[in-house]
């Protein structure tokens, strides 16, 4: 047995009518030459007349070396090991479906080989006592892989063979698929020149925060007046959007009513780190100019009222 290959499945062969993917090898008079990605690599026969519903005027317009395909299984002679194969009989949602399933499959394949070759245990062994009883019981070992990490009942039945691959698989399956969150930000310019202006843009940026929850906070930094930024931390990007276009409502709402105005700069959206290292570089600079203005100018008690960060 080896400690890195070893087919996805229980199963030696794919059924007929399933849809694998596979990788072209060699393009001949008759089709294609592939290997199917998901069983060890073993070889299959895209036959010319399966390549495509149309006219063939180019094949290598239709299929290439070194390209993944999704293809559908039509013949399998598990005695002589052919495997006949359709690409022209594969529709556009067929090709999403396999796309998923060979993803979160080569996702456990590289977990199992990292704890094959940390354990020095075969594969397959691995396979067969841990990943294949999981796709029976959650149709997929990486729903399990990932509901572990909230819920330890799921190992309650799998039989690891040694206290060092349970340690292992555990603690790489909680490095690996541990949710990461998003960081999200929004950019406004709030103003307000009336004789409360100050107060009434603390109150309204203030309105920001007032909603925080554990998962989701949103936090107000002051660039440079009139400019702030929102930015949040969250693990489901959708609700976390919304949830700052929901305080960016809060505070207009707030700072209008004191006769200011708020001005939408940046659209809450998803950001990098390059993005939030623009960000400190933008802020520590306009930092720098206020010092040097300070330095020189008398500071009015207006101005000492100005927070440096809300």
């Amino acid at each position: 047995m080896s400690l890195t290959n070893c087919r996805f499945y229980e199963e030696k062969y794919p059924e007929v009518d399933s849809f694998v993917m596979v990788n072209v090898k060699q393009i001949a008079d008759m089709g294609a030459y592939v290997k199917l990605l998901e069983y060890d690599n073993i070889d299959g026969m895209i036959l010319l007349s399966e390549l495509s519903r149309r006219r063939i005027r180019s094949i290598q317009k239709l299929i290439r070396v070194g390209r993944n395909e999704v293809v559908v299984v039509l013949r399998v002679d598990k005695e002589k090991g052919y495997i006949d194969l359709s690409k022209r009989r594969v529709s556009p949602e067929d090709i999403i479906k396999c796309d998923e399933r060979y993803n979160k499959s080569k996702v456990v394949h590289s977990i199992m080989r990292h704890v094959a070759e940390k354990t020095q245990t075969p594969i397959e062994e691995l396979y067969e006592t841990i990943t294949w009883p999981l796709n029976r019981k959650y149709g997929h070992a990486i729903d399990a892989f990932k509901l572990s990490i909230t819920n330890p009942d799921v190992w309650s039945e799998i039989q690891f063979g040694s206290p060092a691959i349970e340690e292992e698989l555990k603690s790489y399956i909680s490095k690996r698929l541990t949710p990461q969150p998003t960081k999200l930000r929004a950019d406004i310019e709030v103003t307000c020149f009336g004789y409360d202006g100050i107060d009434a843009i603390k109150t309204a940026l203030s309105r920001a925060e007032a909603n925080n929850t554990e998962e989701n906070q949103i936090k107000v930094r002051l660039v440079s007046p009139p400019l702030y930024v929102l930015t949040s931390q969250c693990l489901d990007k959708t609700s976390g959007i919304s949830r700052l276009e929901q305080a960016i409502a809060d505070v207009k709402a707030s700072i209008e009513g004191s006769n200011g105005k708020l001005t939408v700069k940046m659209e809450p959206k998803a950001v990098t780190e390059s993005d939030d290292a623009e960000l400190q570089a933008l802020m520590e600079k306009r930092e720098r100019e206020n010092a040097e203005v300070s330095g020189d100018e008398s500071v009015s008690e207006s101005d000492d009222n100005i927070p440096a960060e809300v």
